[in-house]
């Protein structure tokens, strides 16, 4: 007898473990599949939001102030993404972050995604920022003379000669190959010399010739801060006084003052440099002794972080917060105001936290009864004059022997940039006649991206950090 049939269940069951198997192996391998294009997708998206960042940093190259990519509407802003031939390779989604509070760092968030895989995006965030001109510990458009009691922590900077003989622990950079050195570094008779000269040290970080600085674009921007002071800030106009007085309130606030009458003393500088009155060079009377004023009001630093002040203005006290003092006047090319530090300025809080500018469209004056130990910590720029003190001894007249001409110590901490060469000692026969005992400039490296709010920048935007969301 011949059983027929029995092989039909086992050829069925082995038909359908391998179909099975193979189904499951198929299914297997189309997620394998699907699983590398979406990781490729995935790179590829990377790459796209890259390209986005990318574009939008030659845009700013081109439009440095535009941050609606043209449209003059907010974002976000969705561009196609192309091969070589022209063919859409996938997209990228622009959301544009202006600089805040003044600040030169703008915050680009680019999303990419691949044509063939929309719902597979990457975001990354990247920032990039203008240098401000407080970049330098010690900036200058004139050749300049750093003495043997100076001590330099920060890079320095001049359009013109420098002469190095104190410390420095930054770079010494000038933007000449040679100049003509005379008596304002101590050439006699004038000579020619090396960019950078002189018998300090270390000068392995001595620079030159380097790209000089556009000292002349800062007058353009006075006018946008006056807009900005008058929108976001504080601005006070021109008064028939001598001026306005600050004084920096530890509590994140300024009280102003109008200086209804000043007594003056007399004082020497180097002729021929700086504007006006003030900028004749002898022993000239110099007013600077605030003897009567009338009170303003106080003002938060937090509401008012650019305060435009169209006269001469005296500036002191504890800074919290950040922000910009400028006295500047119109027209451009006849005013010349000045900015008078009357006393100490510090900050409450550690730099970076806070901030202070300061820019005269002249000068930038310490006055003769500042405190024995002097410390600023600011950004100051005298945008066409000097940084300087005057003499007030060892000079002929009125100013061969006042009281209080020596002092013991100036520190800086922040920066110093001036159209010319700034200077606070006069030494005669070998001894300091008036000035300060020991000088040291500590530069604030916080000024480099994230300067006081509004301080005039320079150049073009540079990467500062990148992270994917």
């Amino acid at each position: 007898m011949t059983n027929r049939g029995t092989i039909t269940p086992a050829i069925l069951i082995i038909t359908g473990a391998f179909l099975t198997v193979i189904y499951g192996l198929l299914i297997l391998l189309s997620l394998q599949v699907d699983y590398a294009q979406r990781q490729l997708a995935s790179e590829q998206a990377l790459n796209i939001a890259e390209a986005g960042v990318n574009y939008y940093r030659w845009h700013l190259a081109h439009d440095p102030d535009d941050y609606q990519d043209g449209t003059g509407v907010p974002g976000p802003y969705t561009h196609e993404y192309t091969d070589p031939e022209g063919g859409v390779v996938g997209s990228y989604s622009l959301e544009v972050t202006p600089p805040q509070d003044g600040s030169s760092v703008v915050t680009i968030r680019s999303t990419g995604w691949d044509q063939g895989y929309p719902s597979v995006q990457r975001t990354i965030e990247a920032q990039y920022g203008l240098q401000s001109f407080a970049r330098f510990a010690f900036l200058s458009n004139a050749s300049t003379w750093y003495g043997s009691g100076l001590t330099l922590y920060g890079d320095v900077h001049s359009n013109n000669g420098i002469r190095q003989d104190g410390i420095n622990y930054g770079r010494v950079m000038s933007a000449r190959e040679t100049y003509m050195c005379g008596t304002e570094t101590g050439c006699f008779p004038p000579t020619e010399q090396p960019g950078v000269w002189g018998s300090g040290g270390d000068q392995n970080l001595w620079e030159f010739p380097m790209p000089a600085m556009d000292f002349d674009s800062v007058s353009f921007d006075f006018a946008q801060m006056q807009e900005s002071a008058e929108a976001d800030g504080l601005y006070l106009g021109p008064t028939n006084e001598p001026g306005y007085h600050l004084v920096f309130q530890n509590n994140g606030t300024v009280d102003v003052y109008e200086v209804t009458n000043v007594d003056s003393i007399f004082g020497y500088r180097v002729p021929g440099e700086g504007l006006g009155q003030e900028g004749i060079g002898g022993c000239r009377r110099r007013y600077q002794i605030i003897d009567d004023e009338s009170y303003i009001g106080n003002y938060s630093l937090s509401d008012n972080k650019l305060i435009f002040l169209e006269d001469d203005t005296w500036v002191e006290g504890e800074v919290s917060g950040r922000v910009t003092v400028v006295a500047a006047g119109f027209p451009i090319s006849s005013s010349t105001l000045n900015i008078w530090v009357r006393g100490s300025i510090t900050y409450v809080n550690p730099p970076g936290q806070d901030a202070l500018g300061l820019i005269a469209q002249n000068d930038v004056i310490f006055v003769r009864d500042v405190p024995n130990d002097f410390r600023i910590d600011a950004a100051m720029m005298a945008q066409k004059g000097q940084v300087l003190r005057y003499a007030y001894a060892g000079y002929s007249g009125q100013c061969s022997n006042q009281p209080g001409a020596v002092k013991n110590s100036l520190t800086i901490n922040g920066a110093v940039i001036s159209y010319n060469k700034s200077y606070w000692n006069y030494v005669s026969g070998g001894v300091l006649r008036s000035g300060f005992i020991t000088r040291t400039l500590n530069y604030d490296g916080g000024l480099l991206f994230a300067p006081p709010p509004y301080f005039p920048t320079s150049g073009e935007y540079e990467f500062l950090n990148w992270r994917e969301i």
